[in-house]
């Protein structure tokens, strides 16, 4: 299996349980290190990008399903706006973790299985769709960004939310006027 495989998801999976396990600030820093480790990673470990074909297919169906299952982490995220540190807040349980851990198990399960299982069949499957390994290999990572990029995406969308809810609440509240009787 490559060796590529294991670091991207790995460090996914290190980079985003220390972000967003517990109640966490949701900070520049916070949604910025994950997109950083994006950057990092594509050039370094993505090889001869497929730009045609059954290739190509595979890896846009791998990125789609990256930023659904980001998509769908971020779901469980509960992120609140917290008024006495003025800041919004997300809050990561089990559910989340187990998300994460479930969908890096299975893309290790997968490379691994296709190297030690059933590389014949996978060979075969390859072979009759005109996909190289690279693309397979660039289909896996990809999915594991795309799930980093929907994550930050949707965490930073829910914080700006949040915060725009209690300043509108705010500045609402000392214009409600009250009858005392």
């Amino acid at each position: 299996m490559n060796a590529s495989v294991w670091i991207v998801n790995l460090a996914v999976l290190a980079t985003v349980l220390h972000a967003d396990l517990g109640y966490k600030k949701i900070a520049w820093i916070r949604l910025a290190r994950p997109i950083l480790l994006a950057v990092a990673v594509v050039p370094v470990f993505a090889k001869n990008i497929a730009t045609h074909g059954n290739g190509l297919t595979l890896e846009t169906i791998g990125l789609a399903a990256g930023l659904l299952l980001g998509l769908l982490a971020a779901a469980l995220l509960k992120v609140r706006y917290d008024e006495g540190r003025r800041a919004s807040f997300s809050t990561g349980r089990a559910p989340y973790a187990a998300l994460w851990a479930v969908v890096i198990g299975a893309r290790l399960l997968f490379a691994y299985a296709s190297v030690h299982v059933f590389p014949d069949q996978l060979g075969r499957w390859m072979f009759t769709h005109h996909i190289t390994g690279d693309a397979l290999t660039d289909a896996l990572i990809f999915l594991a960004i795309g799930m980093l990029v929907a994550r930050t995406a949707a965490l930073l969308a829910k914080s700006t939310r949040a915060t725009r809810a209690h300043l509108t609440h705010t500045a609402a509240a000392p214009t409600q006027q009250y009858n005392a009787a």
